[in-house]
């Protein structure tokens, strides 16, 4: 990617090396945002026992309470490039508010390592990056991008960048009161249909990304050869069969929370292809 001429986001909070308290509960949203970490958890084949924790007795090595710290296995460029990332999320959704008449208030990205508590509860790195509208933050445990390499095949900045674009188009879905309508309608659903409106949800935020690519490399041109390959491998490595299969040993469509590899592929393509965000209504398509 070419982000040189890309501004850099002060919407940032670096919580890197920072502790959790002693006995730090789950919770702060209560059973809806414990419900966002536990559906992230189960797509990304990791067991939510895990995850969810009431607490840790211990901080994260080298820290202290109060203490903040450089992760040493975190490159120094690591803030940079996520916040020209973010920096160019920003261009491209407040110029899309701007035409449609509205404003667009970006999200916080939270980088942390390790732990860390969110206004959707408490969280491990194993959940990797997620968004939780109720603080509406974006939250980064930047070495999840080596699991995506090393334990997903899918490398390069274009892919990390992919995921950043991915969570800050959940932050739309809120500002334009799709999460909440999603939520409404899951409430009132079996577990079947709970899982195909979690499906339609994860996919339009696929298309946003997309939407972001796009118009990203028309004002900017951020875009080298091989980038949006390395996105495509990205949402095919994240794909809940691709998922499953790894970890299981068999898929089971029915239980599906965020799309195939193929249907993730597809949206992201879609976006990217036209630009235009009206495309990515997957709530009403078939």
């Amino acid at each position: 990617m070419r982000l040189t001429r890309s501004r850099r986001s002060e919407n940032i909070e670096d919580r890197r090396g920072l502790a959790i308290p002693r006995g730090a509960a789950i919770g702060g949203a209560g059973g809806v945002g414990l419900l966002v970490i536990v559906i992230v958890a189960i797509a990304l084949g990791v067991d939510p026992s895990v995850i969810l924790q009431g607490g840790s007795d211990a901080p994260p090595p080298g820290s202290a309470p109060g203490q903040q710290a450089q992760d040493p296995a975190v490159p120094d460029t690591v803030q940079d490039f996520v916040a020209a990332v973010l920096g160019e999320t920003e261009d491209v959704w407040t110029a899309v508010f701007r035409e449609a008449g509205r404003t667009y208030r970006p999200p916080k990205l939270v980088l942390f390592s390790g732990v860390v508590n969110s206004a959707c509860g408490f969280a491990q790195a194993a959940i990797g990056p997620f968004y939780c509208p109720f603080d509406q933050k974006v939250y980064l445990d930047y070495g999840f991008f080596r699991d995506l390499e090393t334990r997903f095949g899918a490398s390069g900045d274009f892919a990390q960048a992919y995921v950043i674009a991915h969570e800050v188009g959940h932050h739309v879905q809120t500002l334009l009161g799709v999460t909440e309508r999603v939520q409404q309608m899951r409430e009132q659903s079996g577990e079947a249909q709970s899982n195909a409106l979690s499906v339609r949800f994860e996919l339009q935020a696929d298309c946003f990304a997309g939407i972001w690519a796009n118009q990203a490399n028309r004002a900017r041109q951020i875009l080298e050869t091989g980038d949006i390959e390395e996105g495509i491998a990205a949402a095919e490595a994240v794909g809940d069969d691709r998922i499953q299969q790894r970890t299981r040993g068999y898929v089971v469509p029915d239980s599906f929370t965020h799309g195939s590899s193929a249907q993730r592929v597809s949206w992201f393509r879609r976006g990217f292809a036209s630009g235009d965000p009206s495309v990515c209504n997957t709530l009403n398509l078939p």
